[in-house]
């Protein structure tokens, strides 16, 4: 947790006196005998923003949780609605295009509306569209793809607008340092999400409760939400007195968007870690499956549940990569930046050129050596998710307050379109295609979905090139946008004068 050293860095600080505490709705008086009081009030005031921050971060965690449970119960889930690896891949691809169709639309709402209340929503509306998934028959496995896609429209508002909450509420290295704690939510998540399908479905023997945990934590997300995140002024972090409000419309924000060098290859290079995660994160956990059925470690699923110990293990080293990644990134740009004005693409450019090998070597090893094949998952996500906060944070000081979300929400459609909405699809086609010769042995079933999944090395060393393309338009992109946010600052305060 990072703390600011200087209050006058956050936009929620409070200066008390003896006769009256500072809140964002005004004064309020306080006698001298009451000075106890007010300073354990001022305390816990100062932490608000740092609240906020806990809070949303855990309703991160809860959405992606809630995202790869199904991950975790693939097996069970092809078992019972005897679907090929190619239908499987569609509950992915379903999930993304919903979800980012819908980020544009909360991306704009973000930055005209009431945050919190869109994001308490949007958490309300997934976490009723899971549980009554998890009610969907057998032969219904078009429903649960319906229901799949309503709940990526509901998580859009979530990854579109939460950021730009934080962003607002810290500056400077506190920024980058929160950011980061809230994108460990993905890995944290992610990793959950494998624990909690398999190990309910293990103690229940029903993968379908799996789907009946996360909403209810969705319920507890929300309401918190509602209750302890405040709705700071768009760039108050920028220690300004006015607040700033889309004063231009959604066309001209996306088209001022676009025409920043630095943000369009670091929304490309997202892309490819999406493509990337998306892969590894829906098919690793079936192909170390498939691995320890050739190696005769376990038997083949021929009745629900299968085994979940693969996506308990792949769960754990997720979390445990996820915030060793992070902390890893946000080290090494803080070091970095000291160095270089273009630390943070090129921390996440070695990274990914870096991740790639790693990952390359987990097909090698998974045949014969499991063991093997899991610590270079553990090394290959490292470095592969130690750009998360790196690339939000750049996004955060090339685009101005005021399209911000429209930006996110920009980069996020961008990023899954040609990222995760259609990999895992993509992947299940090939492995469909290969293993066409020989349908019925379990090492070819095994083969054919590695030899489609190599396809992630490659794509991971073009999102390494785009990073190496960032650095070299970053630092006068982040110039610009500090000057035209001075002329934004200056204009409003104008405006104000005159009214």
């Amino acid at each position: 947790m990072c703390v600011d050293k200087d209050t006058s860095d956050c936009p929620l600080s409070v200066s008390v006196s003896s006769e009256e505490i500072q809140t964002l709705s005004g004064s309020v008086p306080v006698s001298d005998s009451a000075s106890s009081p007010a300073e354990k009030f001022r305390a816990l005031y100062r932490l608000r923003p740092h609240i906020a921050a806990g809070v949303l971060s855990f309703g991160y965690v809860v959405n992606y949780m809630d995202r790869y449970t199904v991950a975790g119960v693939l097996a069970d889930i092809q078992k019972h609605f005897g679907v090929s690896d190619s239908k499987s891949g569609l509950l992915p691809t379903v999930f993304i295009c919903s979800f980012m169709v819908a980020t544009p639309i909360f991306g704009f709402l973000g930055d005209r509306f009431n945050r919190k209340f869109i994001l308490s929503s949007g958490i309300f509306f997934w976490s009723a569209v899971t549980l009554s998934s998890s009610f969907i028959t057998k032969p219904n496995f078009w429903m649960f793809l319906i229901s799949r896609g309503l709940v990526g429209f509901g998580e859009a508002s979530y990854s579109t607008i939460a950021p730009t909450i934080i962003a607002d509420l810290f500056t400077k290295d506190t920024r980058t340092c929160m950011l980061s704690f809230f994108y460990f939510a993905i890995p944290l998540g992610s990793g959950l999400g494998y624990i909690l399908g398999s190990s309910m479905t293990q103690a229940s023997g029903d993968w379908h409760w799996a789907l009946r945990v996360t909403p209810a934590m969705g319920f507890a997300a929300g309401s918190l939400i509602i209750l302890l995140v405040p709705e700071p002024k768009r760039g108050a972090a920028d220690q300004h007195q006015v607040q700033l409000r889309a004063s231009t419309s959604w066309s001209k924000d996306m088209k001022a968007v676009i025409k920043i060098p630095s943000f369009v290859f670091s929304t490309l290079a997202s892309a490819s870690v999406s493509f990337a995660t998306g892969v590894l994160g829906v098919w690793i956990p079936l192909y170390l499956f498939r691995a320890e059925v050739v190696q005769k470690n376990i038997e083949p699923c021929t009745v629900e549940p299968c085994s979940g110990r693969d996506s308990l293990i792949f769960g754990a080293i997720t979390c445990v990569t996820g915030f060793l990644g992070l902390i890893v990134g946000v080290a090494a740009t803080r070091w970095y930046r000291t160095k270089s004005s273009r630390a943070d693409p090129l921390v996440c450019a070695f990274g990914m050129l870096s991740s790639s090998i790693f990952i390359s070597l987990i097909f090698v090893f998974a045949r014969f050596n499991i063991v093997a094949a899991y610590l270079c998952i553990f090394i290959g996500e490292i470095l592969l998710f130690l750009n998360w906060a790196i690339t939000a944070d750049i996004l955060m000081y090339v685009v101005i307050p005021t399209r911000r979300s429209t930006a996110v929400a920009l980069q996020s459609f961008t990023s899954h379109l040609f990222g995760d909405a259609g990999s895992p699809y993509l992947i299940g086609v090939i492995s469909d295609v290969i293993r066409q010769s020989k349908p019925d042995l379990d090492l070819w079933e095994f083969l054919s979905l590695g030899y489609a999944l190599m396809l992630c090395p490659f794509i991971i060393v073009l999102g390494g090139t785009f990073f190496l393309a960032t650095a070299h338009y970053i630092v006068h992109d982040r110039n610009r946008a500090h000057q035209q946010k001075r002329r934004a600052i200056s204009s409003a305060s104008q405006g104000a004068e005159k009214e």
